[in-house]
């Protein structure tokens, strides 16, 4: 799908913490929910706020968690991020476009597109893994439009502030990028 706009793509920077809050903590419960998220376990704002400082102010080698912002024309629209990681070996990643309007567009192929040489060049990973709620289908079909190969779909309970879910597992290895994106 060609896009009209300019989509770009940067690390997270201290200024974009409110965003992120603002995106976690707005949010209707339908929508987490819908997203695979067990509201109760939701960190208080600012222990999540602390969590961001964190993973800013940690050297990248040493990082569990890292981040990248999706800008749609110089704004702010969505993040991705890596968690847990594994520098140098593997991670897990997430994917989220903050506005509906941005949705179901291919906005979000495109920003994983820019996205993935930033997680295998600055990480120096392996494999990147993704397990979106298999009731979401909107990751699911951006991560098979992005060259991600389909493992197996099963329960798990794959993050934290997560419910117990069917997931479908993805994984990209190092070699699969490199062809696709050479």
């Amino acid at each position: 799908m060609y896009l009209r706009f300019m989509l770009s793509v940067r690390e997270l920077q201290h200024n974009d913490i409110p965003l992120l809050l603002n995106y976690w903590y707005t949010a209707q419960n339908a929508f987490l929910i819908g997203m695979g998220v067990d509201v109760s376990k939701m960190p208080a704002q600012d222990q999540f706020k602390e969590m961001l400082t964190q993973q800013l102010n940690t050297p990248l080698e040493q990082r569990k968690s890292y981040c990248i912002i999706w800008l749609l024309e110089g704004s702010p629209v969505g993040h991705c991020n890596t968690n847990p990681t594994t520098f140098g070996e593997e991670a897990k990643m997430h994917l989220h476009l903050w506005h509906s309007a941005e949705r179901k567009k291919g906005t979000g192929t495109a920003f994983l597109n820019l996205t993935l040489p930033l997680f295998f060049n600055k990480l120096k990973l392996q494999t990147l893994w993704c397990e979106p709620y298999a009731l979401n289908p909107a990751p699911n079909r951006t991560l098979e439009k992005a060259g991600f190969e389909f493992v197996k779909k099963y329960i798990t309970t794959p993050g934290f502030i997560n419910f117990e879910q069917p997931v479908k597992q993805w994984k990209m290895s190092v070699s699969t990028f490199k062809q696709l994106y050479a």
